[in-house]
């Protein structure tokens, strides 16, 4: 389990965007592997308008997608209580490329076990990584549940 990285996804998320992004979709793959979690993204349909092209992007703690703008998501996964950008949930930004982007990152910031109906995010605007509580990354503009693959 140590040396295949890529072998079958541990937990997916379908993502759609919401009204003011209704053109987003894409997917989240979890792999859990020895000392973390490998999170592969691939998004489309991000809008171009977003002039810096950083798209804020997180785990948050809710269970479901629904509510006005996403509001059933809660506030970034956070389970011991730190500050931001230390929460569980913060990754690092997806950077645009005509609409689309792609990022895979390494983390030991939680388990696959631990992110399992939890929801993932993409903000309208880049995370300063700094404001408290959630690095004022703007709106939620699409989500998707975590789901066991």
């Amino acid at each position: 389990m140590c040396n295949n990285f890529f072998m079958h996804p541990n937990a997916v998320a379908c993502i759609t965007g919401g009204e003011e992004a209704p053109d987003i979709k894409g997917c989240v793959q979890f792999f859990q592997r020895c000392g973390g979690v490998l999170t592969v993204v691939n998004v489309s349909g991000l809008p171009e308008e977003n002039v810096s092209g950083f798209f804020a992007f997180h785990i948050h703690e809710g269970s479901d997608c629904t509510g006005e703008r996403f509001e059933n998501t809660k506030s970034h996964y956070n389970p011991e209580n730190v500050p931001h950008p230390e929460h569980s949930g913060d990754l690092p930004p997806l950077l645009s490329c005509k609409g689309k982007a792609f990022m895979a990152v390494f983390t030991n910031r939680f388990s696959v076990k631990e992110i399992i109906g939890r929801t993932v995010v993409i903000h309208s605007g880049a995370d300063d990584f700094v404001t408290q509580p959630s690095g004022n990354a703007k709106a939620k503009i699409a989500c998707g549940v975590i789901r066991k693959s």
